[in-house]
């Protein structure tokens, strides 16, 4: 994106920074060759942000124009609010003491230059407020209160506002944020807009391996999207993207969870989106969803404390306990005797509240099918690893995996590959892998996934490229379909 700098003033703001253009702030707001401008980043950093105010002005034109602008007006509403200020003090209760823990004074001021500070000690606690408030310049100010320290107030602030002896830090910090290395596609002038990929080569399981996110890349470029990585401690920087594709592995009590919600609440395209973390994210849901929809699944039992003497009668045994957020067969327990079911219960109910009881349906190997958009884009079937009766077997600090075997849709049976339609669509419109059983005739859905596997030289078998232009091509109509409302508002 083409980066601005937004002021009121440019003779009052104190810095020249390479490749940034310093624009007036009512020339950008009058001015066409602005509003005509696309794939532009607005860096808003006006004296005044208040309702009506030049600053709120700046950021409400740049969403209406197709542009990033930092800080978006949400951001600047939240700054305005006490209650969100006491949620994120709340929230950031840990991070902030540790930080300020050193200090013997009644109050405390941090100034924050695009997630950093000029001490490094603080370089965490401004990251994550950052995080909370994206806004190029930000001033937090901290009271000594009952034995603790809160956040009392947070601002965005102007150039002019940032003491001299800061200057060469914020320059230096604004080059660096300016001049990031993490793009792996290169901008031409054919990219129109520009996607985050929230990826870590460091996840032991993650749900793309790296030549899937090379393929993925190539296939955004000869659409027209830039890919940039992210990491989790760019959740402020969400509002420079247009679309967010969450390639690690996703629950509602983590971090990807923030991000699809930030990046909706941003007007970013998003996979996987929050909706479809929460209803993939837990077993409970699905199990009913499944027996209201009558969606053909093995006898299943939604267990509690009043009801564990009903698994033997209505499930059966052997059978599979499941903690409803355990993901990659993490959660999940064979058991084969009463002794054992009653004491894996026992485990589990530690967890959560409820479990879910499913009929053992012993298999080679399970489909799954990847469901885009309510269609059917790939199938594969992935065998149980060797000597296990799950396709993922973890011992110790070593996991195996079982063969993946992509196989063309047109050669996936009928049955399987309707059924994963029907349950994929009553979670969303996104991207799901559908797990499914097919034994003695009979096909029963075990689970609906969000972020589903997508690596290279596997899900991709048949497919090869066009699996990857075919997610693509669901952001970039997405896009261009916002793009065409914004302008026929």
């Amino acid at each position: 994106m083409i980066p601005l700098m937004v002021v009121e003033n440019p003779k009052s703001f104190p810095f020249d920074m390479e490749g940034v253009e310093v624009v007036p702030a009512r020339v950008y707001l009058t001015d066409p060759k602005y509003a005509d401008m696309r794939r532009v980043a607005v860096f808003n950093v006006c004296r005044r942000y208040g309702y009506q105010s030049l600053g709120y002005y700046v950021s409400l034109l740049a969403a209406a124009r197709g542009h990033r602008p930092l800080p978006s007006v949400a951001t600047l509403q939240a700054l305005s609010m006490s209650p969100v200020v006491r949620l994120v003090s709340e929230d950031l209760d840990d991070t902030i003491q540790h930080a300020l823990s050193p200090l013997r004074s009644e109050e405390f001021a941090l100034s924050i230059y695009f997630g950093r500070n000029v001490a490094p000690r603080y370089d965490r606690l401004s990251r994550a407020l950052f995080n909370q408030f994206p806004a190029p310049f930000l001033r937090a100010r901290f009271a000594w209160e009952e034995g603790r320290w809160t956040l009392s107030s947070v601002r965005a602030i102007a150039g002019a506002e940032i003491p001299e002896a800061h200057r060469d830090f914020v320059l230096a910090r604004a080059r660096d944020y300016f001049q990031r290395p993490t793009r792996v596609a290169p901008r031409t002038p054919e990219t129109r807009y520009d996607m985050a990929i929230l990826w870590s080569p460091a996840d032991p399981m993650p749900p793309s391996n790296e030549r899937g996110i090379r393929r993925l890349t190539r296939a955004a470029a000869r659409q027209g999207i830039g890919v940039e990585i992210i990491e989790p401690d760019d959740y402020g920087r969400l509002a420079e993207f247009d679309a967010l594709f969450i390639r690690e592995n996703t629950a509602v009590n983590h971090h990807t969870f923030r991000f699809a919600r930030r990046a909706q609440q941003e007007g970013l395209v998003v996979l996987d989106d929050p909706e479809s973390i929460i209803r993939c994210g837990n077993k409970v849901y699905q199990a009913e969803l499944f027996e209201r929809h009558k969606i053909p699944a093995p006898r299943t039992l939604v267990v509690h404390e009043g009801n564990i003497g009903e698994v033997m009668a209505k499930v059966g045994i052997p059978c599979v306990l499941k903690r409803p957020d355990g993901s990659f067969s993490r959660g999940v327990v064979k058991v084969s005797t009463p002794p054992e079911l009653y004491e894996a219960l026992d485990g589990l109910f530690e967890e959560s509240e409820l479990v879910v009881a499913q009929e053992f349906m012993p298999s080679a190997f399970d489909w799954r099918v990847g469901v885009l958009d309510g269609q059917p884009l790939y199938a594969a079937r992935y065998h149980m690893a060797k000597g296990h009766w799950q396709i993922v077997r973890a011992q110790g600090t070593h996991t195996s995996y079982g063969d993946v075997q992509a196989v063309a849709i047109e050669d996936t049976p009928k049955a399987v590959v309707e059924v994963a339609v029907k349950a994929a669509r009553l979670i969303g419109d996104g991207i799901y892998g559908v797990d499914l059983k097919e034994v003695e005739g009979r096909v029963v859905i075990i689970e609906v996934n969000d972020n589903p596997n997508l690596d290279g030289g596997f899900e991709d078998g048949i497919l090869k490229d066009a699996l990857w232009d075919e997610i693509i091509r669901w952001f970039r109509v997405r896009l261009d379909r916002r793009g065409l409302e914004g302008r026929q508002a």
